[in-house]
């Protein structure tokens, strides 16, 4: 029975971790089309980047909303839905590839976009047996990652080789394929027998979601977002002004970066399933990344910082589980749903904001500023996650207390 369960929560992380690998992808093909596509269209990258502004804006206003479907209809049907939305809005544009399509394509990929979230979260909430949901979050969004990374040079490979329309499609259809095997298990609406069985959403209405924590998470998932955006974003630039540093070393580090979070999700999720300390665990890391980043604006480590730039990343990464079980424990039940649904969407206002703030800073030219914007967000961090660990505490301690009487 044991080994059952098992191998049942394993097909639901390779399910639910591929729809998540595909949400990546297609954002991730987008960004790097376009330099083909501004030639390809005969557009500047100001009309570009508003293609993300629509994505952005349509993830944002229905990530909560749908976050209701999800506890409305079920995860496994609103889920499937994004990925046959997001691989259509692909393939419409690789068969006519033209701006007003393009934008057509960005509002279609925001509405799938804010699926993702509250229906994954969801399936794994209800599927995955407490002592290893920390490392279900991390294998779920370290497939983010990976299908980030696989994104560049297929898109690049594929749009040099064969066009930009051949890359819409074959990336449309990956998403299709994807949704194959979520249409055929059904076993996912359940819940398995081994794990307590679930409240309805009833149990949960609406007014009773935003909670004093659940509107504190939404706030701490957008600063979250705002202090490491920049370094994201920006680190390689800000670092060839401040020091002089070659451009293969700048971007080095930014991979360096980018794999330092890939392989700390993995080992923040086992630190996730052995500790109740979530909170503590999200501020001491903000906190020697504060430290390190701190040390990156200020010191002229050379070639050095590659490495340093991996460790912030891996501290990045290493906070994502804890966070994300933050989230799950605020959830009433029957609405984990909804919930992930309203504190991601922090997360996007964040991704929204971030960029402009030190997009300015750069153009401006303070690059040594970033890094202290970045730093000062972490500290905010920090002061709501201490802020987050005392009152889940004193609401343990409350519920201990009643119980006793």
């Amino acid at each position: 029975m044991a080994s059952a369960a098992r191998r049942g929560e394993a097909l639901t992380i390779l399910l639910v971790s591929s729809a998540h690998l595909v949400s990546h992808f297609h954002l991730l093909v987008l960004i790097s089309l376009f330099p083909l596509l501004r030639d390809r269209l005969h557009v500047d990258f100001i009309q570009l980047g508003l293609v993300l502004t629509v994505y952005n804006v349509f993830s944002v206003l229905l990530q909560t909303p749908m976050g209701f479907l999800v506890d409305r209809f079920g995860p496994r049907q609103i889920l499937i839905g994004g990925l046959c939305i997001s691989g259509l809005s692909f393939v419409l544009v690789g068969l006519h590839p033209a701006y007003p399509w393009l934008l057509g394509a960005a509002a279609l990929s925001g509405v799938a976009n804010s699926t993702y979230h509250p229906a994954d979260y969801s399936i794994l909430s209800a599927r995955i047996a407490s002592e290893r949901m920390g490392r279900a979050f991390s294998y779920h969004t370290f497939s983010g990652f990976l299908g980030s990374a696989f994104a560049p040079p297929f898109a690049i490979g594929i749009g040099l080789h064969f066009g930009i329309g051949a890359t819409f499609l074959i990336a449309g259809a990956v998403a299709l394929v994807i949704a194959v095997p979520l249409t055929l298990a059904r076993q996912l609406d359940g819940v398995p027998q081994h794990m307590a069985q679930p409240q309805t959403a009833a149990a949960a209405p609406s007014r009773a979601l935003f909670t004093p924590m659940v509107i504190v998470l939404t706030i701490w998932f957008a600063a979250l977002n705002l202090s490491t955006s920049g370094i994201q974003s920006f680190s390689a630039v800000a670092l060839m002004k401040l020091y002089a540093i070659p451009l293969a070393v700048a971007s080095g580090g930014l991979t360096a970066y980018l794999i330092g979070i890939a392989s700390g999700v993995l080992t923040g999720g086992y630190i996730a399933d052995k500790t109740k300390r979530h909170a503590d665990i999200a501020a001491a890391a903000f906190g020697l990344m504060a430290c390190v980043t701190l040390v990156i604006g200020y010191v002229d480590l050379g070639y050095a910082v590659v490495v340093v730039l991996g460790v912030v990343g891996f501290l990045s990464g290493m906070i994502m589980p804890s966070r994300d079980m933050l989230v799950r424990e605020s959830a009433p039940p029957g609405a984990s749903g909804r919930v992930f649904g309203i504190v991601s969407t922090g997360f996007n206002m964040g991704g929204m904001v971030g960029p402009i703030i030190y997009g300015w800073l750069m153009d401006h030219g303070q690059p040594r500023t970033l890094f202290l914007v970045s730093v000062g967000f972490m500290v905010v961090t920090i002061l709501i996650a201490l802020g987050t660990d005392r009152s889940a505490r004193a609401k343990r301690l409350t519920t201990a207390g009643a119980r006793s009487l």
